[in-house]
């Protein structure tokens, strides 16, 4: 279950993208961050312990919504637009 859902702004175009394998779509104008968490119940599993992650500051301050595409290119999702056909991995072995 999502921990975002969306309440306005719904009639933007629709982006589609890969999460850890898995088709996923957000709406143009979307942060990565916003697209992830309108996807799925976490946005990465902490490196310190496995735990569920969602992001802390959600303006690019505190480090904590890093995630990569598939090729490893790794980059802060509250401050990284979605684009389509992004392919993003949330964690070492994520992706399908």
């Amino acid at each position: 279950m999502p921990i975002l859902t969306r309440l306005a702004e719904t009639g933007r175009p629709e982006i589609r993208f890969r999460l850890d394998g898995c088709p996923a779509t957000a709406l143009a104008g979307d942060t990565v961050l916003t697209a992830i968490l309108t996807s799925a119940d976490r946005l990465r599993r902490s490196e310190f312990g496995g735990r569920p992650r969602a992001g802390f500051c959600l303006m690019g301050a505190c480090q904590d919504c890093w995630v990569a595409t598939e090729d490893g290119q790794r980059f802060r999702a509250c401050s990284t637009a979605i684009a389509e056909g992004m392919r993003l991995v949330t964690g070492p072995g994520e992706a399908a």
